[in-house]
């Protein structure tokens, strides 16, 4: 009896595991993305120092990009090398921070300067993608945000994006855990 009664136990807890809802993205009566809150408390997929797309003749100053996605879409992907309807991957940018208390070489993540995300949203978007910027003109952090014309993100993402528009080649985590062949 003990024992049916801790399988019980145990499988409701495996139920309601799977139960968990995977935070979606939200969205105003305009359509405009709601800035997602708890993001840092999602899984962190990878991170960059002053990677760009273009090449330029004036180097700008590089910051950290940190990513992180719902531990949930993690999760199906690492199960089935798909990234799941709702996605979010978050984009925090930092500034370099250099010289400060012991530090004398090398730089770490210092200031947060904003966030960028990208949504997978098969009913909203047709291309199935869209990104958004939260750090306004003048850098001040927003609490929601229009999707980006497609020229400036959608298009690179779909044809350089390792795996579903999202650049897994850049991603350790995601690159590790993935299940196909990433181009080198």
């Amino acid at each position: 009896m003990q024992r049916a009664a801790a399988c019980l136990l145990l499988f409701a807890g495996v139920v309601c595991s799977e139960d968990k809802a995977m935070p979606r993205p939200q969205y105003t009566a305009a359509g405009e993305l709601l800035r997602p809150e708890s993001y840092r408390e999602w899984m962190f997929v990878g991170a960059n120092l002053g990677m760009a797309y273009t090449e330029s003749q004036v180097k700008p100053k590089a910051n950290y990009h940190t990513i992180y996605m719902q531990r949930e879409a993690y999760d199906h992907y690492l199960r089935t090398g798909v990234f799941p309807n709702h996605t979010m991957l978050v984009m925090e940018i930092l500034t370099a921070g250099t010289n400060v208390s012991i530090n004398k070489q090398g730089s770490f993540a210092d200031q947060r300067l904003g966030i960028e995300v990208a949504v997978k949203d098969e009913v909203r978007f047709p291309e199935k993608w869209a990104y958004f910027n939260f750090i306004g003109a003048d850098g001040k952090q927003l609490d929601k945000a229009e999707a980006l014309p497609k020229e400036r993100c959608w298009r690179c993402h779909n044809q350089h994006g390792a795996v579903d528009n999202v650049f897994v080649q850049f991603h350790t985590v995601l690159k590790d855990a993935g299940k196909h062949s990433i181009p080198k």
